[in-house]
C-alpha cells in the first residue's frame, strides 16, 4: 500500500518541524514578514498549520481553525503575497528535504485554496 503524504512528509513529528520551518521563513521574508510579526502568539499560529497540514494531507490530527475564507477575509492578500507563501512553504520543503512529488502535492493544495484567500 502507498504511503500518504502525511507520512511523506514525515507524519507529525515531520509536519511539526515542517509547520514550524514555514512560519520562520515568513517571519524572514520582507515580503510578507509584517503581517506574521504582528501576531501575538505565533506558537498557536504554528499549531494551526501542523494541524490543517495534517489532516489535509491524510493525518488524524483535525484543523481547530477558521476556514480558510474566515481566515483571510478582510486581510486584502495580494498574488504576490500568496506566491511569497508559497515559496516559503517549498523553501521549507527544501530545508527538510522532501521530495518533488510531495512538494507538488502541497503546491497543488495550497493553489486549489489560493480563491479562498487572495484578496477575500
Amino acid at each position: 500500500m502507498e504511503k500518504s503524504l502525511y507520512e511523506r512528509l514525515g507524519s507529525a513529528e515531520g509536519i511539526k518541524k515542517l509547520a514550524n520551518d514555514i512560519a520562520e521563513n515568513h517571519l524572514k521574508n520582507d515580503l510578507i514578514k509584517t503581517r506574521f510579526e504582528i501576531i501575538e502568539d505565533l506558537d498557536a499560529v504554528k499549531n494551526l498549520v501542523f494541524e490543517f497540514i495534517c489532516a489535509g494531507t491524510g493525518g488524524p490530527q483535525a484543523y481547530t481553525g477558521k476556514g480558510m475564507l474566515g481566515a483571510h477575509k478582510g486581510m486584502n492578500i495580494s498574488e504576490e503575497e500568496f506566491i511569497a507563501v508559497i515559496d516559503d512553504i517549498l523553501k521549507a520543503m527544501d530545508e527538510n528535504n522532501l521530495g518533488e512529488r510531495e512538494k507538488n502535492e502541497m503546491l497543488a493544495i495550497g493553489y486549489s485554496l489560493k480563491d479562498e484567500i487572495i484578496r477575500v
